[in-house]
């Protein structure tokens, strides 16, 4: 079987999760988490390949649909003011 190193960072992510008691051993501490990866990633890829793309053709079928860009700037500049002054 494989080993794998891992850096200090992780190292003390895994011993917390063992002392919560959830886990009883590192290796389900990391199975655990190549789960959630997998999840991620099949999540990802369906919406790469599925959603945007149906999206696109929903857009070019009704291009009113859309979202001019200055209007989704100032959204996000207004998310991020608004996540940085909670981090505050």
């Amino acid at each position: 079987m494989p080993s794998y190193a891992l850096n200090e960072h992780y190292e003390k992510f895994i011993q917390k999760q063992l002392e919560s008691g959830r886990y009883n051993n590192a290796s389900e501490v990391v199975r655990a988490g190549l789960r959630m990866l997998e999840d991620y990633e099949d999540a990802r890829e369906k919406w790469l390949n599925e959603e945007i793309p149906s999206r696109y053709e929903e857009l070019k079928r009704d291009p009113s649909k859309g979202v001019p860009f200055e209007t989704s700037r100032a959204r996000f500049e207004a998310k991020h003011k608004s996540d940085l002054a909670k981090a505050k």
